[in-house]
């Protein structure tokens, strides 16, 4: 095992079908699907990412001198800031107003997902203490690329406070957000935290359960594994771009992407698929975690009142109670959640500039949005179904 950076070498690959998956998985780790190989190579085999897409792989692998890759970064060369979920374009157009080009950057992310989870990916193997310079190889990298290449920025996206933090050194600012999370505290009953809530938010949310399903005119099913069927995913598919149209005005995924997820990691997959009669109506996709669920990718073909808070988070509520699961995590933004019990949660990103007076601008913006965010979280605590002794920040 090397013992010095003057050991390792640094490789930039397009296309993760060049990596070994083994290899790849021994950095990621089992905790989080969406830095999995396959998810992120099923992104890429379909052609969801790639040319044309705004996303184009340049993930980064360490490896010693024998080839064995002791640490890798999901990577991209993007074109546009679609998909992220951290918003830029303020920062982009203010670039370009004073005559610069802030197209292409460098982004550290998982394509058109909100989800927190690491981004400099070392392996269990590799010891303590060459774990803190790896981190400090990939840091210092990553801005040499984007020196090298005249690039505008360099991002990394959705990563823990500690792993944003930690770039604060090489010149990375820390930029806080805000998503809304359900926290587990160890229920064995739906019921159990439905107790731990104030009365009228209780009863509001049993009457909401209720008219969801209308009083048993909807069903529900819950599918994982070699359960789910083309015909599911096609169902499934359908919603998704009908949400797409609404949200984005264009579908992100394609169908292929889905048939590829279900073949290579149908067991990290929970599907909560509504039908009237024998007719799907509405669907969403949930990926398993160590710790967390994580809820994605609803859609539906009809408007029924409270459906979508049914399938999307209190099912998900259920899944994770019966799996274990510490927290459910249900994507990007909403703040009617809070009602439903998911509490807001800060999430971190951090980002280097290459011009050092926009840099030092971008800095003092985040400087004063981190105590907005704050102040933010604080408010919507307020607004807290749960009994107020059990409320902690």
């Amino acid at each position: 095992m090397p013992d010095g950076p003057d050991h390792f070498t640094v490789d930039v690959v397009e296309r993760l079908a060049d990596v070994d998956r083994a290899a790849w998985e021994a950095c990621a780790g089992g905790d989080n699907p969406f830095i999995s190989y396959d998810f992120l190579n099923s992104l890429e085999i379909s052609r969801s990412v790639g040319q044309g897409t705004g996303w184009a792989p340049r993930h980064l692998l360490v490896r010693e001198g024998t080839g064995q890759i002791l640490a890798c970064m999901p990577l991209y060369l993007k074109g546009n800031s679609h998909g992220e979920y951290i918003f830029d374009w303020a920062w982009a157009e203010a670039f370009e107003r004073a005559g610069g080009q802030y197209y292409p950057k460098l982004l550290s992310a998982v394509p058109f997902t909100p989800v927190t989870a690491p981004k400099l990916l070392i392996a269990d193997a590799v010891p303590q203490a060459l774990r803190s310079t790896l981190h400090h190889h990939i840091a210092q990298t990553l801005v040499q690329l984007c020196k090298q290449a005249h690039l505008s920025s360099v991002h990394v996206n959705f990563v823990s406070q500690d792993e944003a933090k930690g770039l604060d050194e090489f010149g990375f600012s820390h930029r806080l957000g805000i998503q809304f999370h359900w926290p587990n505290d160890n229920y064995a009953t739906f019921d159990d935290f439905l107790g731990r809530l104030t009365s009228r938010k209780r009863k509001a949310i049993k009457k909401e359960r209720r008219q969801a399903l209308e009083d048993g005119a909807i069903t529900l099913e819950r599918l994982s594994g070699s359960d789910i069927t083309s015909d599911h995913w096609d169902a499934l598919y359908r919603f998704y771009l009908d949400t797409g149209a609404k949200k984005w005005g264009q579908a992100y995924l394609n169908r292929e992407f889905f048939d590829l997820i279900g073949a290579t990691m149908a067991d990290r997959i929970v599907l909560v698929m509504a039908k009237r009669g024998e007719t799907y109506i509405a669907g969403a996709l949930n990926l398993i975690g160590t710790e967390a669920l994580y809820g994605r990718y609803w859609g539906c073909s009809e408007d029924v009142r409270y459906l979508h808070f049914e399938v999307c988070y209190y099912q998900a509520i259920e899944i994770a109670i019966e799996r274990g699961l510490k927290r459910v995590e249900a994507g990007a933004q909403g703040e009617h959640k809070i009602a439903r019990g998911y509490l807001p949660t800060l999430t971190h990103s951090a980002h280097f500039i290459a011009d050092a007076g926009f840099r030092e601008a971008i800095s003092d913006f985040l400087d004063k949005e981190r105590q907005g965010v704050k102040n933010q979280k604080r408010a919507l605590l307020e607004e807290s179904p749960y009994r107020k002794e059990d409320i902690s920040e």
